[in-house]
């Protein structure tokens, strides 16, 4: 009874195989691909596993990569079934005004660290970021109701969008310092300290309307990257994504 999740970014696609549909399964494989390296998965890093018995994924990437990723899939005699963010799902109510607009990786991941902090037997709010190509911040009340989120440009955009707006500046990496002194360094530093500002404005606003602390969770590729510019403890989960998708499947595939 394995079970594939599939979490399909804007830039990777990332694939898990567990021994079963429901939280704490065994992981038995996993991987990462590039998008534009989508049609080697049949035959490279697929190519050795069992046929799974379910497949659940999520795609922030568009129906054109979600149709080259179902090509692949077609080797498996699999129908695969696909996360759309909607009103109420495992535990979660969707605060969205048009809660099928929410991003589903957003939706997943929510999922995942409501149930992480509910796993732990903590009754308390949460903010969780996801840093990646884009950067999302999300408010979770302790009821599990989706208050709001934010969205920002990941680093790599907006050092993009310097260079590609502003005559001569070109874009070195460069250090993040309280105080930079050279230009690769204030770059660096203006991202970063962006983007963690937007997250503790988030944690503010979520001690104002819920009054208490939330528990900060923080995930995605970029994470490990942010966690030391922040003023406030942040748990890094790489899973969360895959572990929505296993809350998901448990209650999706129950029979």
């Amino acid at each position: 009874m394995t079970f594939l999740a599939l979490d399909v970014g804007n830039t990777r696609l990332k694939w898990a195989l567990y021994e079963a549909s429901k939280p704490g399964a065994r992981l038995l494989a996993q991987g990462a691909v590039f998008l534009e390296n989508i049609e080697k998965l049949a035959e490279e890093e697929w190519q050795g596993l069992p046929q799974p018995t379910r497949i659940l994924g999520c795609v922030v990437a568009g129906d054109p990569v979600k149709r080259r990723v179902m090509d692949q899939l077609e080797h498996w005699d699999v129908v695969p079934s696909w996360v759309i963010a909607s009103a109420a799902e495992a535990g979660l109510t969707n605060g969205y005004d048009h809660p099928t607009r929410l991003g589903a990786d957003r939706w997943v991941a929510m999922v995942g660290a409501y149930h992480r902090i509910q796993a732990r037997g903590e009754h308390r709010p949460c903010v969780l970021a996801m840093v990646g190509t884009a950067v999302t911040v999300e408010a979770i009340a302790p009821d599990g109701r989706f208050l709001g989120g934010l969205i920002l440009p990941g680093h790599g955009i907006m050092l993009r969008a310097l260079e590609s707006g502003t005559a001569g500046l070109h874009v070195p990496t460069g250090e993040v310092r309280d105080f930079p002194t050279n230009t690769s360094d204030a770059l660096t530093s203006g991202g970063t300290f962006a983007i963690a500002g937007a997250i503790e404005r988030m944690v503010e606003s979520v001690v104002r309307h819920c009054g208490a602390a939330p528990a900060c969770i923080m995930t995605g590729g970029a994470g490990w990257k942010m966690a030391p510019s922040m003023q406030r403890p942040f748990e890094l989960v790489d899973s969360l994504i895959f572990d929505g998708l296993l809350e998901i499947a448990s209650r999706r595939f129950a029979d």
